[in-house]
C-alpha cells in the first residue's frame, strides 16, 4: 500500500467542534492552517503529534467570526509569527479580544488565494456569520474541501462536493437528539435553520446523490457534543453510501490521523 506522504495533498484536523476548530493542509510546499480556535500551546502540540512544526505554517486562514474559529488568531500570530488571512467584515464583526495584529492579509469572500502552486478557493456560505466562507484547497488537480458551518444545503453545495477528491463535511447534529435534547427551542431552531448547521442526514443525502463523482473519503466534522455522537454521524453516511466507503472523524477532543488526497 503506497505511503500517504507521496500524495500531493496531506491533511489532518487538529480539532473540530464548538470548543475550537483548526485544520492543517500541506501541499506542494505550502503549509496552511484553517481557523484558529485552539490555544497556541494546544495547536503546537497537536502539530507536533503529527511530526509538524507550527512555525513552518505560512498562513492562518479564517472562515468566519464565531469564537470557536477565530478566538486564538492573535495568539498564533504573536507566539509563532503566523500571518492571518481574513475578510474585513469577519475581523470587524468578531467580539473576541484578539490583541494587536501586525500581519493581517485581507481577502474578499469568494476570492481565490494563492500559495505557490496551491490555490485556496473561498466559498460564501449562508451560515449566520458576518461573512462566512468554506474552503476548497486545490493542488496538482486534487481538491480538498473544508466544509463546516454551512448554514444549510445551499444551492451549489451539491455540485461543489461532486468536484472534490476528499472533504471535511459538517455533520453537526442528529435530528432526533436535537429535537429531544435540552437546548432551548430558539437555539434548536437556529441550528436547524438556514443559518445554522448541517445534520448527519443532510450530509448523507449530499453524498448519496453525488452522480458525477463522489469524494474518495469524507471526515465527519464539527459534531455537537450534546446533540450528536460519532457513531451516529458515521452510520448516517454508511446508510447513504455503504460501509465500504471511507468515513473518518474530525474529533472535538484530539487530532485526526494524517489523511491523503
Amino acid at each position: 500500500m503506497p505511503s500517504v506522504y507521496h500524495s500531493p495533498v496531506l491533511t489532518f484536523s487538529l480539532q473540530s467542534g464548538s470548543n475550537g476548530n483548526c485544520f492543517y493542509v500541506e501541499a506542494n510546499g505550502a503549509r496552511l492552517l484553517f481557523d484558529a480556535g485552539l490555544s497556541g500551546t494546544c495547536a503546537a502540540n497537536r502539530m507536533a503529534q503529527q511530526g509538524r512544526e507550527i512555525r513552518d505554517v505560512q498562513a492562518v486562514i479564517i472562515s468566519h467570526d464565531h469564537v470557536d474559529h477565530i478566538k486564538c488568531a492573535g495568539i498564533l500570530q504573536r507566539k509563532f509569527g503566523l500571518p492571518i488571512y481574513v475578510t474585513r467584515r469577519t475581523l470587524a464583526a468578531t467580539y473576541c479580544k484578539l490583541g494587536q495584529l501586525t500581519d493581517v492579509r485581507y481577502f474578499e469572500s469568494g476570492d481565490t488565494l494563492e500559495f505557490g502552486h496551491v490555490r485556496v478557493h473561498t466559498v460564501r456560505t449562508p451560515h449566520d456569520a458576518a461573512d462566512g466562507v468554506a474552503f476548497v484547497v486545490e493542488c496538482e488537480g486534487k481538491k480538498l474541501g473544508i466544509l463546516t458551518d454551512l448554514g444549510h444545503p445551499f444551492p451549489g453545495l451539491h455540485s461543489l462536493v461532486e468536484e472534490l477528491d476528499a472533504a471535511y463535511l459538517e455533520c453537526n447534529y442528529d435530528p432526533h437528539m436535537l429535537e429531544h435534547g435540552t437546548y432551548p427551542e430558539l437555539l434548536k431552531a437556529r441550528i436547524r435553520g438556514n443559518g445554522g448547521h448541517l445534520s448527519n442526514d443532510e450530509a448523507a443525502r449530499i453524498l448519496k446523490t453525488c452522480k458525477k463523482k463522489r469524494p474518495k473519503w469524507v471526515a465527519v466534522a464539527h459534531l455537537s457534543e450534546e446533540n450528536n455522537h460519532p457513531d451516529l454521524a458515521h452510520e448516517a453516511q454508511y446508510q447513504a453510501v455503504g460501509r465500504d466507503y471511507p468515513v473518518y472523524h474530525a474529533s472535538r477532543y484530539d487530532c485526526s490521523p494524517v489523511l491523503s488526497v
